[in-house]
């Protein structure tokens, strides 16, 4: 006997395939995984740049944005960390289902989450493009765009994931980028150019 509060699965009589196909849309979740101060925010913004100027939709998910509201009950340890993946996700996943091209620039140390947030995509028929940002640590350090990396050095903080806190690098990433010299510019193009294989852009975007 099922409990009388079980949440039932509602159909929308508007389906997804009616829905793209009369907006002329095509979601898709952009998952950017890297150190802190890798690029990933830039990055993501740049390609929010090059989609607006063809005409695509899409929505920048700044984890650290999301964690002035929607997170923001969500501390650093790993249980959490693992909460705010998951929970970012699945914004990302509805907003994929919605027709925006969703691009989500958060660290997220854990293999297992980012995998658990893929599957997610895959079973609900979307496409997830796991992008890792491998800027290296030297040159992480180097910006150090929020200071942590000075902070966690001097003693002063400590939790910085691939210093004193794991990252789990991906193994089998849809793209890498961010290494060998490449610049913010390369790494856009290279990541619209992929969504260009997907058919997030179509010849009326060229």
């Amino acid at each position: 006997m099922s409990r009388p509060n079980q949440p039932v699965w509602h159909e929308p009589s508007v389906s997804r395939d009616k829905r793209w196909a009369h907006h002329h849309l095509r979601g898709v979740t952009v998952w950017l995984t890297g150190l802190s101060g890798s690029g990933k925010s830039t990055i993501a913004d740049g390609v929010a740049s090059k989609l607006l100027e063809a005409s695509v939709l899409a929505y920048v998910l700044d984890a650290d944005n999301l964690r002035h509201g929607l997170n923001s009950n969500l501390g650093y340890s790993d249980a959490d960390r693992s909460e705010n993946v998951r929970r970012v996700g699945e914004v990302a996943r509805l907003f994929a289902d919605t027709g925006v091209v969703a691009l989500v620039p958060i660290i997220s140390p854990f293999a297992a989450d980012r995998s658990r947030v893929r599957v997610a995509h895959e079973t609900s028929g979307l496409d997830f493009v796991e992008v890792h940002v491998a800027t290296p640590l030297s040159e992480c350090e180097r910006r150090d765009t929020k200071g942590l990396y000075a902070k966690v050095r001097s003693g002063n903080a400590a939790g910085v994931s691939g210093v004193d806190a794991p990252y789990e690098a991906p193994t089998a990433p849809d793209l890498v980028v961010g290494v060998n010299g490449e610049t913010v510019a390369e790494s856009v193009r290279r990541v619209v150019e992929h969504l260009r294989q997907l058919g997030v852009l179509g010849s009326r975007n060229d």
